[in-house]
């Protein structure tokens, strides 16, 4: 299948991507339940006549109900839900059962450098996933820790007196010098120091230096903490959308 669209449903929010020569051209990010904004990007995007979508996320029941909906105005629609379906050697334990963006994120990724380069993909969103993409192109899993929005609303949840806070800046300065600097800190910094532990520890698995890739909604506010070899690829799992419906007849 030639995707027009690919479309990542994640916990907050839906991603769709424009296709076009060959990759993923533009990008537009939408409410996970407003159908009427989804008419209102089928209309921006001049999506009138029957065009062909690739589905897939983290969010089954959000997911279906997109594809029900474009499937109700004849559009034809792919949902990749399963390992099974993605051109992908996953070594792990039960592939099905891992977060289909994580795969997602290989399969994009492997294209986008030579063969037998290792990966690192680190993807920051409502939860931060760093994974392990070998130098043979195999997903070998990783880590998962939650995101900066669901640590500082742990922190909230779990305390008498804490305050919710937005975590809205890059490099934040420690010492915090109220509570709600220091809980700005300690979230960003813990997350910087999480995802940096993980991929020391992921680069000492190869000979080879491996790429690190940055996707996720949180990407570009924690990508300015780490030195240049890191790249920002805000559209690393739609991409892998594309390559992976693309692999489909």
């Amino acid at each position: 299948m030639i995707p027009d669209v690919v479309v990542d449903v994640g916990n907050s929010r839906i991603k769709w991507g424009r296709c076009s020569g060959g990759r993923v051209a533009e990008v537009a990010v939408l409410a996970p339940d407003d159908t009427t904004s989804w008419q209102e990007q089928r209309r921006l995007w001049d999506l009138s006549g029957p065009c062909a979508w690739a589905l897939s996320g983290v969010h089954p029941l959000q997911r279906d109900k997109l594809a029900t909906w474009l499937r109700q105005r004849n559009e034809a629609v792919l949902v990749l839900e399963t390992a099974s379906q993605l051109p992908l050697r996953a070594l792990i334990d039960q592939p099905d059962r891992v977060g289909i963006d994580r795969l997602l994120n290989a399969v994009g990724a492997r294209c986008r450098v030579p063969e037998g380069t290792p990966l690192i993909l680190v993807d920051a969103g409502s939860a931060v996933t760093v994974d392990w993409v070998d130098e043979t192109g195999a997903f070998r899993g990783g880590a998962i820790f939650p995101g900066l929005r669901l640590m500082a609303q742990a922190l909230r949840d779990h305390t008498a007196l804490l305050p919710l806070v937005e975590v809205g800046k890059t490099s934040p300065p420690v010492p915090g010098t109220s509570t709600a600097a220091a809980i700005e800190a300690g979230v960003f910094w813990a997350a910087v120091g999480g995802i940096n532990s993980l991929i020391e520890q992921l680069r000492s698995k190869s000979a080879r230096v491996p790429v690190v890739f940055f996707a996720g909604g949180d990407a570009a506010l924690l990508a300015t903490a780490f030195d240049a070899g890191i790249q920002l690829w805000p559209t690393m799992t739609l991409e892998g959308i594309r390559v992976a419906a693309e692999a489909i007849p």
